[in-house]
């Protein structure tokens, strides 16, 4: 049964999965920060994670997602070598349905990557 855009998950959280390109694998260890802009308009880290042998992280919130504005901070420096083009990746995401999970996959090359909101 195929869900809805739009269904209720029970602990809805911000996740990812971050696929490199160039070896065809998962890129694990690639260290990522949440951040949520407060009220004061300034960011701040919700959590920080490191991506496992399949690349993966399946919560970043630790705990209740609110609606807003947040930042998907990819640090590549660690997963590639210092001489490498992309030494790391900011996103920004808002949240409009606290309902909901939401899925930031990342496809990485050496000269680029691709993000985009999956299921």
């Amino acid at each position: 049964m195929a869900r809805s855009d739009t269904a209720a998950h029970p602990s809805p959280t911000i996740s990812t999965h971050v696929l490199d390109l160039e070896t065809g694998a998962p890129a694990a260890g690639v260290n990522v920060v949440l951040f949520r802009r407060g009220d004061d308009e300034e960011f701040e880290v919700v959590s920080e994670g490191e991506t496992n042998a399949d690349g993966r992280i399946s919560d970043l919130v630790n705990g209740k997602l609110i609606k807003g504005d947040y930042q998907l901070l990819f640090d590549l420096a660690e997963y590639r070598d210092e001489d490498a083009f992309l030494q790391g990746l900011a996103v920004a995401l808002r949240i409009t349905d606290s309902r909901r999970s939401y899925h930031v996959p990342l496809l990485l090359s050496p000269y680029g990557a691709s993000v985009y909101r999956g299921s």
